[in-house]
């Protein structure tokens, strides 16, 4: 057999990514998170609040976007799988997608409001037509989070470390824009004025622009032909009328994809900005001083089950992982339910308080939420991007499955399913104020109004423990476990060899079906 194949992996045939490559080009997800605050969580009330759109419009348009995404994604999928250039295959839509998004932001936040309410309709046609470059900017960018990790590496000891810096690039990314928020706000004005999205909109876009060169520095030198799949640079196109043959024959991809959007949709609502400003400051009564000790709390409590997640998942694999911290999670929010079915409007002892005129001031309840909250919340923020990686392995079974190397579409797939749940937790998080009589989503300083602890309990516990519900039921049969993956891993290796010794792929992927028939130097 020849050594070919050594070039570009080791000696068993694994492709294992170098330290600073696996730091590095997560940051990606860091670099997309910046927008995931800055527009999904935030775009809503900015039409609303800032454009004077009519509630209703500026939530369900950013739902109903997704149909035109259904259309879309699939090709820029195409596009990806297609493309093997001069820089690649992930790094031009990488920064093509980086610099689409920040002049589509910079127009729609510090433009759009100049327009006279007397042109409202021009506010509404350019507010949908940013948002759609936007979306367009957004899939170029997130789609090489999840299919850029088949080229990083394949090693089932490795491909897990890119969950934990994977979710350190999302700490960095969307923890100082959900850091910064409220300062802004505090020292320039609410979430529905101009003045807060002229201030916060430039910084996001240069924090994303910094972790986007970042990640292109750590895929550069992986982002070649020869470690796109097991056919490589000789790989054969796949043509777009056999994607949803693939997609239908991809089993533990659909049942990712639920997976997926059950972690993702926890995380969009329970993190929603109008939500927290109901739970703490409608409710609690002290956004300011309860929002970002909560905030600290959350990711400090994440850091420990980033290890442990890391842990189980090169010891079980990445499907018993997600499936122990997300019941964990569960566990906890039912704690958190209870405590907030006792809240009692003005009863000291039944609110959040950390901080009273004379200092610290923390009672039982506190310390109950701070307990239930915080182990809940780092045991979900641990998981919420854990499918990413787990993308890479569905893209990896298709290989060894089809021979077919077909990331850009798996990854478009995932951001797909990303904006549809992020998207749809707006819209979500919009119908329920409206069921309260509120005709503007709320904000730090909008005042209680009677039956908002209810919508709160709805949105911040139980819609997301029911995504966690389907997230288990999901995983039941899901069929990539560790060891499974370290048996596909090992087949593909083998046919890659084989396909460089000369043989077609046909022949490969009959020689090499099993475990059985692989060489013991592809066995790890």
């Amino acid at each position: 057999m020849s050594n070919n194949s050594a070039k570009t992996t080791g000696q068993d045939g694994m492709n294992r990514a170098k330290a600073y490559q696996l730091v590095l080009f997560p940051l990606n997800n860091g670099a997309t998170n910046v927008y995931f605050v800055l527009v999904l969580s935030y775009i809503a009330m900015f039409g609303n609040g800032v454009l004077g759109l009519l509630m209703a419009f500026a939530t369900i348009m950013v739902t109903a976007m997704r149909l035109c995404d259904a259309i879309t994604d699939p090709i820029i999928g195409a596009l990806i799988d297609r493309t093997s250039g001069k820089f690649g295959k992930f790094r031009p839509f990488m920064i093509i997608g980086n610099l689409v998004m920040a002049a589509s932001v910079l127009v729609l936040y510090l433009f759009t409001p100049l327009i006279p309410e007397s042109m409202m309709w021009l506010r509404y046609v350019l507010f949908v037509l940013l948002y759609f470059i936007w979306v367009i900017g957004y899939t170029f960018q997130t789609s090489c989070t999840r299919s850029g990790q088949t080229v990083l590496t394949n090693d089932p000891k490795q491909r897990p470390m890119f969950t934990l810096f994977n979710t350190v690039g999302s700490l960095i990314g969307m923890g100082a824009m959900q850091f910064l928020a409220p300062i802004i706000r505090s020292n320039v004005g609410d979430y529905n004025t101009a003045e807060f999205y002229r201030v916060l909109a430039p910084l996001g876009i240069v924090i994303s622009i910094v972790l986007t060169i970042l990640a292109v520095i750590g895929i550069w030198e992986k982002d070649q032909p020869k470690y796109y799949g097991i056919g490589g640079a000789n790989a054969e196109k796949v043509k777009v009328s056999e994607y949803i043959a693939i997609i239908k024959g991809n089993k533990p991809m659909q049942r990712l994809m639920v997976a997926g959007a059950g972690c993702k949709l926890a995380l969009a609502i329970a993190t929603n900005v109008s939500v927290l400003c109901m739970l703490y400051g409608c409710m609690m009564g002290d956004y300011d001083g309860l929002y970002l000790p909560m905030m600290v709390l959350g990711y400090a409590c994440s850091a420990p089950f980033f290890l442990l997640t890391i842990r189980t998942s090169q010891k079980e694999g990445q499907k018993a992982s997600l499936e122990k911290y997300v019941r964990l999670a569960l566990i906890m929010y039912v704690g958190v339910l209870v405590l907030l079915l006792f809240w009692r409007q003005g009863d000291p002892a039944f609110n959040l308080s950390l901080m009273g005129e004379n200092g610290l001031s923390i009672n039982l309840y506190t310390i109950l939420f701070i307990v239930f909250f915080g182990i809940g919340y780092g045991a979900y923020y641990s998981t919420a991007d854990m499918p990413i990686p787990m993308v890479a392995d569905c893209s990896d079974y298709e290989t060894y499955r089809s021979g077919k190397y077909i990331p850009g579409i798996m990854g478009t797939l995932f951001s797909l399913v990303d904006k549809l749940v992020s998207s749809l937790a707006t819209t979500v998080v919009a119908i329920a104020v409206s069921f309260i009589g509120l005709s503007d989503l709320p904000a730090a300083e909008t005042p209680y109004a009677p039956g908002m602890n209810w919508v709160v309990i709805v949105l911040f516990c139980i819609i997301p423990m029911l995504a966690w519900i389907a997230t288990l039921i999901a995983m039941k049969g899901y069929t990539l476990t560790g060891p499974k993956m370290k048996e596909i891993q090992a087949v593909n290796a083998a046919r890659k060899a084989a396909i460089a010794d000369g043989k077609t792929m046909e022949q490969a992927m009959k020689m090499y079906q099993t475990i059985d028939q692989v060489p013991a130097e592809f066995k790890s």
